[in-house]
């Protein structure tokens, strides 16, 4: 089979990567798998995507079903790790690590404003601290913006605001390192306990270095081998589930240090 592959400059860059999926429709697929960076951009590109016959794919859950809905605009499956689980999986790694009685500020930083994924994993986490450490208060949940900049400042605002902050959740793993970086630099490295989202190699390597504390690591190299196993099925008429999750593992330097975690061979 022949693939096409093209990616936005950044997770910021929502008019430029609906350039990208209109000239990807020039090519004539037969599907189309894409990661959109939020719930609209795409939509006049999937629309004709939809019209011309071709299946389309919402890679990593960032399509909303209602938004899709509206708009007329149906996908031939959902895959991705389940965003408000993996946010979930944040606050036990939290919870399990301080304490169910712990107490003390924490802060959230989120995604995007607006981008879907990111606030299902705020909302995962802060659902899931509620119930199992209550006394674990979020003092704060400020949209990042995916930028690594951006959380540094935010981290050390809180930190200047909060300063027996104990943890931040980061929704993903760029903001996490740059909140690392803003709680080493304020001398607080052992007090505050830092997690990320993704799993991606530098996170990897700040959890190796004993920097930062944990990251929900997402598996994309799954996600992707099973989005392309399923869309195989699809277009040999098989039926494929409408959603598809894909699991979620909590790195942490013990983990990657035992090595035994069967999962870790999708960590890339």
């Amino acid at each position: 089979a022949k693939y096409f592959q093209q990616a936005a400059e950044s997770d910021q860059a929502a008019e430029p990567q609906l350039n990208l999926c209109n000239t990807m429709l020039e090519r004539k697929p037969v599907a189309m798998i894409t990661a959109a960076i939020n719930s609209t951009n795409l939509l006049p590109c999937l629309k004709s995507a939809q019209d011309a016959g071709i299946k389309i794919v919402d890679l990593d859950n960032n399509l909303d079903q209602a938004v899709l809905d509206k708009e007329g605009v149906k996908v031939t499956f959902h895959i991705g790790s389940d965003n408000i689980a993996a946010g979930a999986q944040g606050a036990e790694y939290l919870a399990s690590k301080l304490g169910k009685d712990a107490k003390g500020p924490v802060l959230v930083i989120e995604g995007l404003s607006g981008n879907i994924t990111g606030e299902k994993r705020a909302k995962g986490f802060a659902d899931k601290l509620k119930e199992l450490a209550p006394g674990l208060e979020i003092v704060a949940s400020l949209p990042g913006d995916w930028d690594r900049g951006k959380a540094a400042s935010i981290a050390t605002d809180t930190l200047t605001a909060n300063p027996d902050l104990v943890a931040i959740f980061c929704a993903n793993d760029g903001m996490a390192l740059g909140a690392v970086e803003s709680v080493y630099a304020a001398g607080k490295g052992p007090q505050v306990t830092i997690i990320g989202v993704d799993g991606n190699v530098d996170a990897v390597k700040s959890i190796k270095e004993g920097r930062l504390n944990a990251s929900v690591a997402q598996l994309p190299y799954l996600v992707g081998k099973q989005a392309v196993e399923n869309v195989k099925k699809a277009l040999a008429g098989d039926k494929v589930k409408d959603s598809i999750a894909v699991p979620t593992l909590v790195l942490t330097k013990d983990v990657i240090d035992a090595g035994k975690e069967p999962m870790l061979q999708y960590v890339k």
